[in-house]
């Protein structure tokens, strides 16, 4: 079973999926391509949950190819898809925003290491008011 942390990115990766499909039906990109799209999208959440560090690349290259193959589309990837594969994600993130998320992560390691549950939805709500507010 994946972790919690996994669980949530994988809850993620499926909603995105659902938008794909939405594009696909409503005959917005060219079908054969889109298809074979989706193929390589589900391999990644097939792959995913067995083996997370070895999907990374994997992960990286389907969310930037996401964001460049499907513009119209690119505000619904969830920003937290985009820092947790990293690597060329972080690209299309501002320095405020990948300063959250490193605060974030860190109070995630934290948490993990005192053996105290976390909630990254919450917590990540709570640093983007804190932020706000100043």
């Amino acid at each position: 079973m994946a972790n919690p942390h996994l669980e949530y990115h994988l809850q993620l990766l499926n909603h995105l999926r659902t938008i794909l499909v939405a594009l696909g039906e409503a005959d917005q990109v060219p079908e054969e391509s889109h298809v074979l799209f989706l193929e390589r999208f589900d391999e990644l959440l097939a792959l995913l949950p067995q083996d997370p560090l070895e999907s990374q690349y994997l992960g990286q290259d389907l969310i930037c190819q996401v964001i460049q193959r499907y513009p119209q589309i690119a505000h619904l990837v969830p920003r937290d898809l985009l820092w947790f594969f990293a690597g060329d994600c972080l690209h299309f993130m501002p320095d405020e925003e990948l300063a959250l998320y490193q605060q974030l992560e860190e109070q995630r390691y934290e948490a993990e290491r005192d053996g105290r549950p976390f909630d990254w939805h919450a917590q990540k709500q709570a640093l983007a008011q804190a932020a706000a507010a100043q």
